[in-house]
């Protein structure tokens, strides 16, 4: 049995993703303005355990992308990429569908699929850069 869309969640999430991307620019032009390079504490995880955390590399992922390295960021945080894209689907999906006011019925369901999604590839690549570090002794970040 096909689930009905929740057309007022899936307005909520278009507004918030509108927000965000003005957040975003905000930042950027901060940023840019006054530029000052701010670090963020280190990973207490990481700090107390010597191991990576699920997020390691995410900071690193989102400057990368930023830059235009695509393949950088997937290496530092795969879960990244994944949500750029499917952020940027959501929103061009659902814009074309408002502006067209319903004729081009191309809108991105949200479904919970993508958020399972996300946690599976946040698991993979922590047990894998994990692995990678205790099997070789290798540091991926």
């Amino acid at each position: 049995m096909k689930k009905n869309r929740d057309v007022k969640l899936e307005k909520n999430i278009y507004a918030a993703g509108w927000l965000l991307l003005l957040v975003g620019i905000i930042l950027l032009a901060v940023k840019r303005i006054f530029p000052a390079d701010f670090a963020l504490p280190p990973c207490v995880f990481h700090k107390w355990t010597g191991y990576y955390c699920p997020g390691c590399g995410g900071t690193r992922a989102v400057k990368a992308l930023l830059r235009g390295d695509v393949i950088g960021s997937f290496f530092y945080h795969p879960v990244v990429l994944y949500g750029a894209v499917l952020y940027s689907w959501y929103m061009i999906s659902h814009t074309i569908q408002y502006l067209s006011k319903g004729r081009l019925r191309i809108s991105m369901p949200y479904t919970e699929k993508y958020l399972y999604g996300a946690v599976i590839i946040i698991l993979v690549q922590w047990i894998f850069k994990n692995a990678v570090k205790i099997i070789w002794g290798i540091a991926l970040i």
